[in-house]
C-alpha cells in the first residue's frame, strides 16, 4: 500500500465514468447509502477482510501442529519396528517363540505434535499484522471519505453550473424582451438593422454556452453515476452543518500504522537469528508379521521433546534483514513527505476557505447593484443615452457575477471536502 495515492486522491474531486438509469434521490445522504454498497466500496471492504485474514493467519503460528499419518513399507530385509535396548534384544533371541519386532513388512500409523514454544520472530510478526489491519481500516475509512467528498463536490458542481444555466436563460430572455424594442426601432428607422444583427449574435452566443455547460453537466452526473450506481437528474441541495475538526491529520494514520508494521518486520527478520525452541511429540503404532517366526505382532512407542535450534550462518536471511529495513526507511520517508505536502495543503485550504466565504457575501452585493444598474441601462437604451453594446455590456456583467458566485460556492464546498479528507471528518455529519 503506497498512501502517496491519498495526495492524488484529494486533489482529483471530478471523475468521468459511466450511466445507469435516472433515479430520484431525497437527499445527499441516499447517495451516501449508495455508496457503501457499490462495488468501489466493497473492494475497500475485502481488501480489509484479507488483512484482517494475515491477522489471524500470524497469530495461527502459536498454535501446535497436529499431524495424523500412516504407511505401508515393504523391505528387502527385516526393519525394526520400534527401537530395541541391546538387553532386550538378546532376551528375544534366546526366546525363539516370542514374536520378534522386526519385518519385512510394516504398516505404521499414528501422530505427531510440533508447537513453538518460544520464536520470538512469530511473536513479532503477529503484531505486525496487527498493524496492517488497522492501517487497512483506516484506509478503508479515507477511502470512503474520499468517494463521498467527490459526491459532495460533483454535486456542487452541478448545483453551479445547473445555476449558471439559470442565469443564462434569463440573460437570453431579457434578450429577447430587447430585441423586440429593438425590431420595433429598425421597422420605424431610429435604429440601424446591424442593431438587430448584435442582438441575435449575443442571442446565439448564449445558447452555445448553455450547450457547452450541459456537456460539463453530463460529466458531474457521471462522477455521482460512477460511485453510487444513481444518475441523478438535478442537484441535490446540501446545508453544512458542522465545522471541520483540524485538530488531527486523520489521513496520515494509514501510511503511519504501515511504518509500525514495517518496523516490526525489520524486527523480526534480524529475531530469525535468535534461538528458537520448539515442542515436539508423537506416538506411533505399528503391526506386521515377525521375521524369526512369521506370527502377527503389534506394537507402539511415542517421543516428546524441546528442540533448540539456532542458524549460525545464514547468508539468505541476512540480505532478508537489510531488504526489510530498507522497507522501513521508504515507507518512513514517504509518510514524511506526505505529512509535509497534507499539512502544507491544509494550510492553503483552510485560508482558501475563509476567502471563499467572504467572496460570496461580496459576490451576492454585487449582484444586487448590477441587477440595478442593468434596469437602468436598459431604460437608458430605450431612451436612447447609450449605444447598445454599452447595454449589452452591463447584460454580461451580471451573468459574470453570478457565474463568480455560483464558481464560489462550488469551490466552497470542494474545499470544504478537502479539509475533511484531510483531517478525516466525518462527511456525512457535515453536510446534510
Amino acid at each position: 500500500m503506497r498512501n502517496s495515492i491519498l495526495t492524488l486522491g484529494i486533489s482529483l474531486l471530478f471523475l468521468t465514468p459511466f450511466n445507469i438509469n435516472a433515479q430520484e434521490v431525497q437527499s445527499i445522504q441516499d447517495l451516501f447509502t449508495a455508496l457503501k454498497s457499490h462495488p468501489q466500496t466493497t473492494g475497500d471492504a475485502i481488501a480489509l477482510e484479507k488483512a484482517t485474514t494475515g491477522k489471524q493467519l500470524a497469530f495461527s503460528n502459536l498454535f501446535p501442529t497436529i499431524t495424523a499419518y500412516s504407511s505401508f513399507d515393504n523391505y528387502s530385509d527385516p526393519s525394526s519396528m520400534l527401537p530395541v535396548t541391546p538387553n532386550g534384544a538378546s532376551y528375544l533371541v534366546q526366546h525363539q517363540e516370542i514374536p520378534q519386532p522386526f519385518s519385512e513388512q510394516i504398516f505404521r500409523a499414528g501422530v505427531s505434535i510440533s508447537m513453538p514454544v518460544f520464536v520470538k520472530s512469530i511473536y513479532t510478526t503477529a503484531n505486525k499484522a496487527k498493524h496492517l489491519q488497522r492501517s487497512a481500516q483506516a484506509k478503508q475509512q479515507i477511502n470512503l471519505l474520499q468517494n463521498e467528498a467527490i459526491i459532495v463536490s460533483s454535486n456542487a458542481n452541478l448545483n453551479y453550473l445547473d445555476a449558471l444555466t439559470k442565469a443564462l436563460e434569463s440573460k437570453k430572455q431579457s434578450l429577447l424582451k430587447t430585441k423586440e424594442i429593438i425590431e420595433l426601432k429598425v421597422k420605424n428607422g431610429r435604429a440601424p438593422g446591424s442593431s438587430l444583427l448584435i442582438i441575435n449574435n449575443r442571442i446565439h452566443q448564449v445558447e452555445a454556452t448553455k450547450n457547452e455547460i450541459a456537456i460539463n453537466r453530463e460529466q458531474a452526473i457521471s462522477a455521482i453515476e460512477s460511485l453510487t450506481g444513481i444518475r441523478v437528474n438535478a442537484p441535490i441541495q446540501m446545508l453544512e452543518t458542522n465545522t471541520i475538526d483540524n485538530s488531527i491529520i486523520k489521513s496520515l494514520e494509514p501510511i503511519q500504522q504501515k511504518i509500525l508494521a514495517d518496523k516490526l518486520a525489520y524486527r523480526a527478520e534480524k529475531e530469525k537469528l535468535l534461538p528458537s525452541l520448539i515442542l515436539r511429540g508423537s506416538y506411533t503404532y505399528s503391526s506386521g508379521d515377525a521375521y524369526n517366526n512369521n506370527l502377527s505382532i503389534n506394537t507402539d512407542f511415542s517421543t516428546i521433546g524441546l528442540a533448540i535450534s539456532m542458524p549460525i550462518f545464514n547468508k539468505n536471511q541476512l540480505t532478508q534483514i537489510k531488504k526489510s529495513k530498507l522497507t522501513y526507511n521508504a515507507t518512513l520517508n514517504e509518510f514524511e513527505k506526505l505529512e509535509l505536502s497534507l499539512k502544507s495543503q491544509a494550510i492553503q485550504l483552510r485560508n482558501s476557505l475563509q476567502l471563499l466565504y467572504k467572496s460570496e457575501k461580496l459576490y451576492q452585493q454585487n449582484i444586487q447593484d448590477k441587477e440595478e444598474i442593468l434596469r437602468i441601462s436598459k431604460t437608458s437604451y430605450q431612451s436612447a443615452r447609450i449605444s447598445i453594446e454599452d447595454y449589452l455590456k452591463y447584460e454580461d456583467d451580471l451573468v459574470l457575477e453570478k457565474s463568480k458566485l455560483y464558481k464560489a460556492q462550488a469551490e466552497k464546498w470542494q474545499t470544504l471536502m478537502k479539509l475533511a479528507v484531510i483531517y478525516g471528518n466525518n462527511i456525512e455529519n457535515i453536510v446534510k
